[in-house]
């Protein structure tokens, strides 16, 4: 066989074994190394699953991955994920949809503390889906809010979705956690936006919440200065240099310590169930990254992205119709396979087109964030679906899913507003 039948031989095989329930990072392991060794030789093989092992390991930016972890699991511990709900709640939830925005505000300001989607969506599930439901909000929108609240925790740095592209692809994760500030602020105005048009038509999706003072609102505000002050050290240092993105995650694990500790929430049983969690998490990314390496290389050696990006430039087609087709393929993997696993999956496939066409690196990056974003609150995979309707059982998935379906249409017009406006990307990275 040829280098490109071989390729698409492996593609049609990885796609089997994830079918047939292989994890994503073992199928992509397996089937690069017996691809590599069939085109180059067993030896050759083995040699360059050696060569990614060490690399892998000795990856000064794979720091970021436990320390960042570890600080989300510790600030977890700590309750920050009710303070910042009760603090959102005092502010918005007077208005008409109040407690789904302040759903929101709280997702955004827990992702910036977590770094994960699930996460995000499985601790507001329990903090805020119950007091929805006490204000006899509808169970779609209350439910909607929370699921499509977790998506924020992908663009929100420190992103593990930023982290995972910049080590696929050799992009500054610095630049990519940058990046993500001002779209993830704009997704969360854009979702308030939502449910304050839902709460128009229907005004009784959304009542009104309890009001309160201003001295109040300005009291609750004590409650999350800690963690305010950490992400601002945390980010603030990573734009200006004064730190890594790796040196940056340190600074946040020994901040959210000092948070937990004054707190006084962090009792040798949370530290132990943080550090089994962080190492939990950080050995399933380590396979998915390990086995997306060994796939880059035997992709690499088909020709495949080569052959993509001759047959598109002889096309004639824009690199902007290419560039839609390309998040478009997104939204159909979406329907089959989580976020991580469509990244993984086609990031060496595409990124050599996307940068051949002239789109900078950290732009396609969060495009292809946002897209896998979307694919968490669209069926039937939704993973942050699958996730709430695990919290509250008694929530058909039907329901969720047509909750989460004005906040898919919110994310089509973002994602626009990005595309055509690439600056609202690029400005914080350059700077």
């Amino acid at each position: 066989m040829t280098p490109v039948v071989t390729g698409f031989v492996g593609l049609i095989g990885l796609f089997s074994l994830i079918a047939f329930g292989m994890p994503i990072g073992f199928a992509m392991g397996l089937v690069g190394f017996l691809g590599f060794a069939y085109l180059i030789s067993f030896h050759a093989a083995i040699i360059k699953v050696g060569v990614v092992t060490f690399d892998l390991s000795t990856n000064y930016a794979i720091g970021t991955v436990p320390l960042f972890l570890f600080m989300a699991h510790i600030l977890f511990a700590s309750g920050i994920g009710r303070d910042l709900y009760d603090v959102a709640a005092c502010w918005l939830g007077r208005r008409r949809g109040g407690l789904a925005m302040a759903t929101i505000g709280a997702s955004s300001g827990f992702a910036a503390a977590s770094a994960s989607s699930i996460a995000t969506t499985a601790t507001m599930g329990l903090v805020a889906l119950p007091e929805m439901r006490k204000h006899n909000y509808d169970v779609s929108l209350a439910s909607g809010s929370v699921a499509a609240g977790g998506t924020i925790g992908s663009l929100i740095p420190p992103s593990g979705m930023f982290i995972i592209y910049g080590i696929l692809t050799e992009t500054s994760i610095g630049k990519m956690f940058a990046a993500g500030i001002i779209p993830g602020i704009l997704l969360a105005l854009f979702y308030m936006v939502t449910i304050a048009l839902v709460c128009r038509i229907n005004p009784n999706a959304g009542p009104r919440g309890p009001k309160y003072s201003l001295r109040e609102k300005l009291v609750s505000l004590k409650k999350t200065g800690e963690v305010i002050v950490l992400f601002m050290l945390v980010m603030g240092g990573i734009l200006l240099g004064w730190f890594t993105p790796t040196e940056a995650g340190a600074m946040g694990a020994f901040g959210a310590i000092i948070v937990a500790s004054l707190r006084r929430r962090l009792n040798w049983k949370a530290l132990q169930e943080a550090i089994y969690s962080t190492l939990k998490t950080t050995g399933m990314i380590f396979g998915i990254l390990f086995g997306a390496l060994v796939f880059n290389s035997f992709i690499t050696v088909t020709n495949i992205p080569l052959n993509i990006v001759g047959f598109v430039t002889e096309s004639g087609f824009s690199p902007f119709v290419v560039l839609l087709l390309i998040l478009s393929v997104y939204l159909v993997l979406g329907m089959v396979l989580d976020a991580s696993a469509m990244m993984t999956l086609t990031i060496p496939l595409f990124f050599p087109l996307v940068t051949n066409l002239g789109f900078d690196a950290v732009l396609f990056g969060v495009l292809v964030v946002r897209m896998t974003e979307i694919a968490l609150i669209t069926p039937p995979v939704g993973m942050n679906v699958y996730v709430l309707s695990g919290i509250a059982p008694d929530i058909p998935l039907t329901k969720i899913f047509k909750g989460t379906l004005p906040f898919v249409m919110a994310d089509a017009l973002h994602v626009a507003l990005l595309l055509a406006f690439p600056i609202l990307v690029l400005w914080l990275p350059s700077l």
